[in-house]
């Protein structure tokens, strides 16, 4: 980091903090950086209005056809603004506070960077979700083996938050300041590339959650914002490890849930059950 914004971060955050010492300088951060928070929060509450209504009608169950792959990468994208933002504001408030003096607006293409990449996350899911069903749809229907891999999804993701990995991306999603000080870029373009170095983090730390929306009901609001609590937890909770044990038990608790008793797990729609909503617009 040399002149400018960089010399500026680089005295600020020359040594990185403990865990409690970068939650609050990240809740400082949100104080003195309000506007950009409630922008951020604001742009998450449409991106939820926005989702229910594209989502209006759909079979929210495990499985669900994706539609084609640009309807689906618009629908993904909103969905990770309303999912995602809120876990991102604190990061970016800090942010916004460190170049405030030089391009108060370089955060939005902070964030801009960070949703580009989950977007892109999203095209490979859906790569990887149509080349299963092609390979495997007749095998992997609910009544045969689709409820045995939904949960087995879902304990494998159960035991990802238990990992050395998950440990280490959450420890850089939650020490905002050590991630900037780390990836630092000069300008507008070292904004867009900071966050989406941020948001490759955040996958590292949460692509195991979004696979388990993906066996509980990509298109189901109930499961999105699960998954989006248990994210704001990991990235919020005074203990680290905590919040990983209590995701982890609510996953295998979902995992025990869809195998041995999928009509009693609240929220889930059973594909084939009288409950189960067909998409009834084309996605395309």
């Amino acid at each position: 980091m040399t002149s400018g914004a960089g010399t500026t971060v680089g005295s600020a955050i020359a040594t990185p903090g403990s865990d409690r010492r970068e939650l609050v300088a990240a809740r400082d951060a949100v104080r003195s950086r309000l506007g950009v928070v409630s922008m951020l929060l604001v742009g998450a509450g449409v991106a939820w209005w926005s989702t229910a209504a594209r989502m209006s009608g759909m079979d929210a169950g495990p499985g669900t056809a994706l539609g084609a792959l640009g309807w689906f990468t618009g629908v993904w994208a909103v969905m990770m603004a309303a999912m995602m933002l809120p876990s991102l504001a604190p990061t970016a408030a800090v942010y916004a506070t460190l170049t405030r003096r030089y391009e108060p607006s370089r955060w939005l293409l902070f964030a801009g960077g960070y949703l580009l990449v989950w977007s892109a996350a999203g095209v490979v899911a859906y790569g990887l979700f149509e080349l299963g069903k092609a390979l495997s749809a007749s095998d992997f229907t609910w009544d045969s083996y689709g409820r045995l891999l939904s949960a087995g999804v879902l304990a494998l993701a159960a035991l990802y938050q238990l990992t050395p990995a998950k440990r280490a991306c959450l420890a850089k999603c939650r020490s905002p300041l050590r991630v900037l000080r780390e990836s630092w870029g000069e300008g507008w373009p070292g904004a867009f590339a900071m966050g989406m170095r941020s948001g490759g983090w955040c996958i590292g730390c949460s692509w195991a959650l979004m696979t388990a929306l993906f066996a509980l009901g990509v298109m189901s609001l109930t499961w999105m914002a699960l998954v989006a609590a248990l994210v704001a937890l990991e990235k919020i909770c005074p203990s680290p490890r905590a919040a990983r044990v209590a995701t982890a038990t609510v996953l295998a608790a979902l995992a025990v849930g869809v195998l041995s008793a999928p009509h009693d797990v609240p929220g889930l729609v059973v594909p084939g059950s009288p409950g189960a909503m067909h998409a009834i617009k084309a996605m395309g």
